[in-house]
């Protein structure tokens, strides 16, 4: 749901923007609204949902979703629109982190994790496709509200199946001393929240009004302050919001930020390639949307290599690889031209981009929720989050960068057409971005070291032992991530 509806709005905005008479600064909006109630309220929604119980954060999530969806595709103005859009990121940010905690700790031995994170990223892959395809053919034959009013019947199959399948009440997790029953931290929701909402909003505008706009650097200095005020409470505080053990865990503080980079390049290499493919090769939104299917076709793909090697390889290895063929498809932009075809242009970036960001996500998705036990839920939000705030600085970081040569070579070459200075500024950001990648993956390995375990709990190169029982399972799959 969330990246199908990712997707199909990325494609139908134009439209959007159009029927209701968005300026192009409002236009921005319609993203960074659901970014910032995504984003800011994904570790909240985490621990709510441990505190409510699993299955009741995936139902009132999934229903707040469908119908916050209903009211963006039935705006009447700019206003609603955007309500509906915040809406969504808010109750997105409840469901999903709960989805991955049930998965996470439901499937404990090696092999059955492993199966079914593979599932998990080929279902990632599928939405991708599915909402390239759906946002450009609804957009072209219907119009953007009918895009906006497909998460309502994908909605309905996942309450369904949720109601059939997931057990009531809350999710049993054991109590350290015994004690009865766990509050909220307060302090820790809201200074996270805001923090994080303002370093999303400070990305966001830096994007639309430059770095050194007033407001960029306000939000941007709020949003740290307040991140880093929350680590001091939680770190002095009986029950975190997020034990800070969570994030200082070298495998999944490695896998942390590994997601954070991968959501910098993959969105990064979307913003690129979407002007690319619209405004200088011409494709109308379904061309476009379909132009974008081979991402989603090498994303599964790598999925399920990964898949076969995710018990035998340490994590870190998955994940260097996945993040240096991201950095790939990003230099490959780098040699875009005006002139040059889909097939010689975009198409290798798109590649290597969607085969590297299967090979980091399904890995980083299983060791994120690994061995966190009643944490499960918040240690989801906090990867979430990751990929969120990485997206964020992504689009704003390189697409400054890009605007900004655009310009500069309007300025030093008078006969460029405009193709052309649009190309030049994809060919300078890009490859920044790929250097980027790179860095983050020298610091991924480093950070998880070379004892890193296999993303589903097993030591990698070890004699295969003898099948655990259901009970130890958990410990088992726990110890060589804790020790």
């Amino acid at each position: 749901m969330i990246i199908a509806d990712v997707t199909i709005m990325n494609l139908a905005l134009p439209s959007a923007q159009r029927d209701l008479g968005m300026s192009d600064p409002t236009r921005q909006w319609v993203i960074t609204t659901f970014a910032l109630g995504y984003g800011g309220f994904l570790l909240l929604g985490g621990r709510v949902g441990e505190l409510l119980g699993r299955r009741l954060a995936l139902l009132t999530g999934m229903v707040g979703f469908a119908a916050a969806s209903v009211l963006a595709g039935a705006a009447v103005n700019t206003g609603m629109l955007l309500a509906g859009r915040g809406l969504q990121g808010l109750f997105g940010a409840l469901f999903s982190p709960a989805a991955l905690a049930l998965l996470g700790t439901t499937f404990t031995l090696p092999a059955e994790r492993a199966r079914a994170f593979a599932i998990f990223g080929t279902v990632m892959g599928s939405s991708w496709s599915i909402g390239l395809i759906l946002g450009g053919l609804i957009t072209d034959v219907a119009n953007w509200r009918v895009a906006l009013f497909v998460a309502v019947p994908l909605a309905a199959i996942a309450i369904a199946v949720t109601m059939a399948s997931v057990p009531a009440g809350r999710t049993p997790a054991p109590v350290a001393g015994g004690t009865p029953r766990e509050r909220l931290d307060i302090a820790g929701a809201l200074l996270v929240t805001l923090g994080v909402m303002g370093l999303v909003f400070g990305f966001s505008r830096a994007e639309t009004h430059g770095w050194g706009a007033g407001a960029t650097i306000a939000s941007l200095v709020a949003g740290v302050v307040l991140v880093a005020a929350f680590v001091a409470v939680e770190a002095r505080t009986a029950r975190p919001l997020l034990p800070l053990r969570i994030v200082l865990h070298r495998s999944r503080g490695g896998a942390y930020l590994a997601v954070f980079a991968i959501g910098s390049g993959l969105f990064t290499g979307l913003f690129l390639l979407t002007y690319y493919l619209q405004t200088v090769l011409g494709y109308a939104p379904a061309h476009a949307g379909a132009a974008f299917l081979p991402l989603g076709v090498t994303l599964i793909v790598g999925v399920r290599i990964v898949g076969r090697l995710i018990q035998r390889v340490p994590i870190r290895a998955l994940l260097v690889v996945g993040l240096t063929s991201v950095a790939a498809g990003l230099a490959m932009i780098g040699f875009l031209r005006a002139d040059r075809s889909y097939w010689t242009g975009a198409l290798p970036a798109l590649l290597l981009i969607g085969f590297g960001v299967g090979w980091v996500m399904m890995p980083a998705n299983s060791i994120a929720t690994l061995g966190a036990g009643r944490d499960a839920g918040v240690a989801g939000g906090a990867f979430m989050t990751s990929q969120q705030i990485g997206a964020s600085l992504g689009l704003a970081l390189f697409g400054s960068i890009a605007g900004a040569a655009t310009a500069s070579y309007v300025d030093s070459h008078t006969a460029a057409t405009a193709h052309e200075a649009l190309v030049h500024g994809f060919n300078v950001a890009a490859p920044i971005a790929a250097g980027f990648l790179l860095l983050a993956a020298v610091a991924v390995h480093l950070v998880i070291g070379p004892r890193g375990a296999t993303a589903t709990g097993g030591a990698p190169a070890v004699p295969a032992q003898p099948t655990p029982t259901p009970a130890s399972a958990g410990e088992r799959s726990c110890a060589p991530l804790l020790s």
